[in-house]
């Protein structure tokens, strides 16, 4: 074995020297990125977990994600828990002695807590749940915890019988929050009514914030999200605060005073993005709480503190990540990170020094370390030294007037080895949400196009369209109701900009995307199909009618996207669907879905299927992801789809093929290229 590691890299070494290392589509799955990352409390340490891409040689399935420490005194990196394993919500222990997290190793069925020491050696399991452990957190200095786990519900007679038949969303499972003495073994369930789904630890240990709503639904977590305050002693359980839409992330000031969170700025506001601050405990209603960020162009996305007075926040400020800090009485805040150093969501905190995962154009993400008054981050780790030899494309931050005037931000990927004066095919990779954004970091990934396809030749266009996230509470409310309006038509005004400047080709421009992305290709290919000449819509919506009456979300959809029922204004809703305009499609559509998708039922892409199929002037092919839901998780899937689509892009964009004719719907994948892929 280790002879034929030694040849392939020697034959890969002399190919360098003749000829450009591009970044190819295989690449994809050899790129580890830094995923979670906790600081010791102690400063002395960080834990970080790695996410590794299951290699093909091994049973189809999951990625890994495995468990790593680093250093500070010596800068080195040293693996705790490698392999086939996941490891998922790290934190450590109040001593700084051991990593604790959630998995399932040796014979669990459901997802444990464990610790393993900072010297390695074997993991400690600390619980014994029937349901998986889904999140806890440490007492801040006692050997105790809480944790989050569904309710176990066993099975009865007639189950055991055979009679597996589900009453949908009824008997559901509660979700509760358990304390657990970690020493006696002791295990108590601190709420009997509600859904929890988030917690924080008050600095004296002696109270829990919490995050419940009414029922363990997935529409509820997003809507109805109340946050309460936990007496771990009496379980006593009082509503801090009626906070009217989505609620992010919250944070208990050092003396346990005042609780910072992050929510939508009011019931109509799709972005979790707005900072406050409530009294614990609080006297005010919601509506005479001081909102942060009013005015603020940006989306906080975390949130902690520097003092008693001053909070820290994380945010999104169009394409970039900046960390901010504001006491309470000030009406400004001030950069503690500028823009353009790293992307990242969330930082942990130790003192003044904070780590995060974060990434930039050149690489995934990785491990970062910051101190409070240093000018930047420090990068910390470096996976992917292969990068060092591959050619990548540059990728610039644009932005241009749409129509009406409103400044929008995009990115923009070249071709490699771009000419000036030649126009070049597109691919427009479209994000979801549509209360998302995309960031000037790494962009790349099995459903990412990237510098796949920049290597290729291609322009990639990531617009940063209205009623997404990073741009303030008045850039997300252009959107609503307006789906495949006026947002669309910032897609096209970036496209007449990037051919006035003579980069595109008109005719040869895709469009790409999941979910919401996948929803607005396939619109892009009825309604809008003169500007495509393909498209690729991924767990998208074809019909907003059966859309809305067959997600798991229906009221996030109706408060924050639409406003109104969809017997309201039945037909308004139709002419928002790509179905509505089957006749006069026009744009060869690949359709791909997981057969288990929850958030967009599949049925959604077969309705497009059929019309088009019978209505439509173009090709359509469907493919049915197994047993995947809102997005692949299999490393198989995940292949086939980035090698797919960019086969269905190269076919249409490229060449001078029939655009009555399809690809052949077999892939090559490349086995040889993936045992290249291992070794190189």
């Amino acid at each position: 074995m280790l002879k034929k590691v030694i040849l392939i890299a020697f034959v890969f070494s002399i190919s360098l020297t003749s000829q450009e290392n591009l970044f190819q589509p295989h690449d994809v799955f050899r790129t580890n990125s830094v995923t979670e990352a906790v600081i010791s409390p102690n400063g002395d340490y960080a834990a970080f977990s790695l996410h590794v891409p299951r290699p093909f040689t091994d049973e189809p399935g999951n990625d890994y994600w495995e468990l790593y420490l680093f250093n500070y005194s010596s800068a080195a990196v040293s693996p705790l828990l490698v392999g086939n394993v996941s490891v998922k919500n790290l934190a450590w222990t109040s001593d700084s002695r051991n990593v604790s997290f959630t998995s399932k190793l040796n014979d669990d069925e459901k997802a444990q807590i464990y610790t393993i020491s900072t010297e390695g050696g074997e993991p400690k399991r600390l619980t014994n749940s029937k349901t998986d452990v889904i999140n806890y957190a440490w007492h801040p200095s006692e050997n105790k915890l809480a944790y989050m786990a569904k309710e176990h519900i066993p099975k009865d007679a007639h189950e055991e019988m055979g009679f597996d038949h589900e009453v949908f969303e009824e008997n559901i499972p509660g979700r509760f929050l358990y304390h657990l003495d970690v020493e006696s073994g002791e295990t108590t369930k601190l709420n009997n009514e509600g859904a929890v789904f988030n917690f924080k630890w008050s600095p004296d240990g002696n109270t829990i914030a919490a995050a419940i709503a009414p029922r363990n639904l997935v529409d509820d977590s997003f809507m109805f999200v109340r946050l309460h305050t936990i007496d771990v002693t009496t379980q006593k359980i009082t509503k801090l605060v009626e906070n009217p839409g989505k609620l992010g992330d919250f944070e208990w000031a050092p003396d346990g005073k005042h609780l910072a969170f992050i929510s939508g700025a009011d019931e109509k506001d799709a972005v979790d993005g707005s900072l406050f601050i409530s009294e614990v405990p609080n006297q005010k209603a919601f509506e005479e709480l001081r909102n942060y960020s009013k005015d603020f162009i940006g989306s906080v996305t975390d949130v902690d503190w520097k003092d008693n007075e001053t909070v820290l926040f994380v945010s999104e400020e169009g394409v970039h990540t900046t960390m901010r800090s504001q006491k309470f009485t000030d009406s400004n805040s001030k950069l503690e990170i500028q823009p353009g150093k790293a992307v990242f969501k969330s930082v942990s905190k130790a003192g003044d020094k904070f780590v995060f995962a974060g990434d930039t154009p050149k690489h995934p993400k990785e491990l970062f370390t910051h101190k409070l008054g240093s000018e930047s981050p420090e990068r910390n780790t470096f996976h992917n030294d292969w990068l060092k030899e591959v050619k990548l494309a540059e990728q610039v931050v644009i932005e241009y007037d749409a129509s009406d005037g409103l400044n929008i931000e995009g990115l923009l990927f070249y071709p490699v080895n771009f000419e000036e004066g030649k126009r070049y095919p597109m691919i427009i990779y479209v994000h979801g949400g549509p209360e998302a954004t995309n960031s000037y970091g790494w962009n790349t990934a099995y459903n990412k196009w990237g510098q796949s396809a920049a290597a290729q030749g291609y322009f990639v266009f990531m617009p940063n369209y209205r009623a997404g996230s990073g741009r303030g509470y008045e850039f997300t409310m252009m959107g609503f109701a307006d789906a495949g309006g006026r947002e669309f038509e910032d897609v096209l005004d970036g496209i007449d900009y990037l051919v006035e400047k003579g980069y595109v080709d008109r005719d040869r421009v895709g469009s790409g995307g999941g979910s919401y992305g996948g929803y607005f290709s396939s619109w892009a290919a009825s309604k809008h199909t003169e500007h495509f000449a393909a498209a690729v819509s991924f767990v998208g919506i074809g019909n907003q009618l059966a859309k809305r009456n067959t997600t798991d979300i229906p009221w996030e959809s109706y408060l924050v996207h639409w406003g109104y029922w969809v017997n309201e204004k039945p037909m308004d809703v139709y002419d928002r669907s790509p179905v509505r305009y089957a006749e006069q499609m026009n744009t060869p559509l690949l359709l791909l879905h997981g057969d288990e998708d929850p958030r967009v039922h599949p049925s959604q892409s077969l309705e497009m299927y059929r019309a088009f199929k019978l209505k439509g002037n173009a090709p359509v092919r469907l493919v049915w992801y197994k047993g995947e839901g809102h997005g692949n998780k299999k490393n198989t899937n995940r292949l086939d789809y980035h090698l797919r689509t960019l086969n269905w892009f190269g076919y249409y964009l490229k060449g001078d093929n029939p655009k009555n004719s399809m690809p052949d719907n077999v892939i090559d994948y490349g086995l040889e290229k993936l045992d290249e892929v291992s070794y190189r």
